[in-house]
């Protein structure tokens, strides 16, 4: 594990963004395979606690999945192509390396309770245009969709950081 905060900040950050390139060029298998490696990758060098962060790694995965299943069923999300069962699994993938950022590059957000609020709803629905310029998903009605996505960020995230505070606060180094 690297000791530098500094340093295990922007490995995250660096191993977040690489995920989410990865995720949204190469959606399938391939990413889920990129998502788990980054991941183990986070846990070896970056996580404080790595047991019991896959704890809230995989706990954050199943509620933001349970969102964008949520959705891709109202229509909110569309994927070109054949529709997934629930959601695609470049997208689970995705969201196991988002929650690797919450307790690192992005712990300071949860410093201060209203800006999880404020940035979220913005933030959130961005990264999901961002992925409908790349292809893997759509949007059929576009301002119906962020106004959704920006609702269930602003309500999400926040959930998600308080869940870190009050359950995980030692993944969160010192």
């Amino acid at each position: 594990m690297i000791r530098q905060d500094a340093a295990r900040n922007a490995i995250n950050f660096v191993l977040f963004q690489a995920g989410w390139l990865t995720c949204t060029l190469f959606p399938g298998i391939a990413a889920v395979g990129a998502a788990t490696a980054i991941v183990a990758i986070h846990l070896v060098l970056v996580s404080w606690k790595p047991k019991r962060e896959i704890q809230f790694i995989l706990l954050g995965t199943v509620l933001g999945s349970l969102l964008d299943g949520l959705w891709f069923k109202l229509g909110v999300l569309v994927q070109p192509g054949t529709a997934p069962l629930w959601i695609p699994v470049w997208l689970v993938g995705l969201w196991a390396v988002f929650m690797t950022t919450l307790a690192h590059s992005l712990a300071w957000m949860g410093h201060n309770r209203w800006l999880p609020f404020v940035l979220a709803p913005v933030a959130g629905p961005f990264a999901y245009w961002s992925a409908t310029q790349i292809g893997p998903i759509r949007f059929e009605d576009q301002t119906f969709s962020l106004v959704a996505l920006a609702v269930g960020w602003g309500l999400l995230f926040p959930a998600l950081m308080q869940l870190k505070h009050r359950y995980f606060r030692e993944i969160t180094p010192p």
